[in-house]
């Protein structure tokens, strides 16, 4: 019999999913952004051109972020889950810390191995990196939020 506690595998699996979500999201909608701000010396970018742009890379580069969100994480979540069995007060910060850097780590991968110099622009600088990371490392907080086991209340209103 499984613990009462224990979450199910559906809701891990939405809860991945929305996390995935986010940090693509995040990640693509910034590396647009990082690129266009760096044509404004050049170029004045209206509004409108920045949203439609957005939108298409989040449609054309959106699947290459999620493939690259979702390599650097097929290692750090189960690293997350064994340490935060050991240590369960720092699960929340155990996943977002694992999600971020598991990253940094795949995108300096990447960038090893990409014929170009980097393989997103806005990566290049240690702000944009680490502007990149943010998003996934709120990715693995959401997932760690949305899988957290929630205690049993029992009839007098109280956490058993």
């Amino acid at each position: 019999m499984t613990d009462p506690r224990s979450v199910p595998w559906t809701t891990r699996l939405a809860a991945l999913a929305f996390a995935l979500g986010l940090a693509t999201v995040w990640g693509t909608v910034l590396q647009t952004q990082f690129n266009l701000q760096a044509l404004t010396p050049f170029v004045e970018i209206p509004p409108g051109t920045r949203v439609a742009t957005t939108l298409q890379d989040l449609v054309g580069y959106g699947p290459t972020h999620l493939a690259l969100v979702a390599a650097a994480w097929l290692p750090a979540l189960p690293l997350a889950w064994r340490c935060a069995r050991r240590w369960p007060r720092l699960r929340t910060p155990l996943y977002t810390v694992a999600a971020g850097v598991g990253l940094v780590v795949a995108i300096r991968a990447a960038d090893h191995f990409a014929p170009m110099p980097v393989l997103i622009d806005a990566t290049r600088s240690a702000g944009g990196l680490l502007a990149i990371a943010a998003g996934s490392a709120a990715g693995g907080a959401l997932f760690a939020l949305l899988t957290r086991r929630r205690l049993p209340v029992t009839p007098a209103g109280r956490a058993g």
